[in-house]
């Protein structure tokens, strides 16, 4: 079956009678006789080659055909609505819309520098972000779903043929309470050997980067908790459970108050974020002047 051959008439049908669970009341939210909605469906189903419902009590179950059928049908649906609420925009041919995706690893405040120099355009930009694992945002990008993908890494699957530019590169640097850095300032780094430790989790490139240098210095530390979040991380590590590091750029964020102090760099390391795009994209006036940012 072709795309072409989709009554989308009939896929509303069958998505408002998925959402109610009745013929009776998605009939007769939609203006029509229970007896024709069925007929409709049944259409449905014989162009697709697939039941769709199954009875279940008074009402209607889906099959695992019409589960399949009613993810795609509410993507369809929010997207047409996306199209309408777009071409309704009295700025639409003014204004520039560029659709982000953030790999979840990134910590939100970096995110925001990274695509500032995109709202300091004399035209208006209109943001779509949206944040989801690495590979799969490259997915949705080389499917030209999005237009843009921010990371903390060069590279990875998927991404051969992609445009990259490092946009922010900034120091590590350890943080803890008081009561960890007190004995540990002397010496450092050796200082840290056996020091309790919050660690990215281990898909994080920061993660890989600090098991490197500790390897390097000869230190062993002790692990005391694993996070996919920085600002989970940063929650735990103010709470004196461990040293942790962090980027330069969120110094002031992780230093502010008396509850954590700044222990001392993590030598060599640098934590560096990239964009990712499609060569296609690159006229897109947004994602020149952010690629015009690229750092050496």
């Amino acid at each position: 079956m072709k795309l072409t051959d989709l009554n989308f008439h009939h896929l509303r049908y069958f998505w408002m009678v998925a959402k109610t669970g009745s013929l009776t009341a998605a009939a007769e939210r939609l203006g029509l006789r229970a007896q024709t909605l069925s007929s409709q469906i049944a259409q449905l189903e014989q162009s697709l080659g697939r039941s769709l419902f199954q009875p279940v009590g008074r009402g209607l179950g889906l099959t695992e055909a019409g589960r399949v059928a009613l993810r795609y049908a509410d993507q369809i649906f929010q997207l047409g609505e996306q199209l309408t609420d777009s071409l309704e925009d009295e700025e639409l041919d003014y204004t520039l819309r560029l659709s982000v995706g953030i790999a979840d690893a990134l910590p939100k405040t970096v995110s925001f520098h990274m695509i500032e120099p995109v709202l300091a355009l004399k035209r208006p930009v209109r943001l779509v972000c949206t944040e989801g694992r690495f590979e799969a945002l490259c997915a949705e990008l080389i499917q030209h779903n999005i237009d843009l993908v921010l990371a903390e890494r060069p590279g990875g699957q998927g991404t051969a043929n992609l445009q990259v530019a490092k946009l922010l590169a900034y120091p590590v640097r350890i943080f803890g309470s008081a009561a960890l850095c007190a004995d540990k300032r002397a010496d450092f780094p050796k200082s840290l050997q056996g020091a309790p430790f919050l660690m990215p989790s281990r898909n994080n490139v920061l993660r890989m980067k600090l098991e490197h240098w500790l390897e390097t210095e000869g230190i062993s530390v002790r692990v005391v908790g694993e996070f996919d979040d920085l600002a989970l991380l940063d929650t735990f590590g103010r709470a004196g459970l461990g040293l942790f590091a962090v980027p330069a750029l969120l110094m002031e964020d992780y230093a502010r108050g008396t509850s954590v102090e700044y222990l001392g760099d993590v030598e060599g390391v640098l934590e560096e974020y990239y964009a990712f795009t499609h060569p296609r994209n690159m006229e897109h006036p947004a994602i020149k002047a952010l690629f015009a940012t690229a750092v050496a």
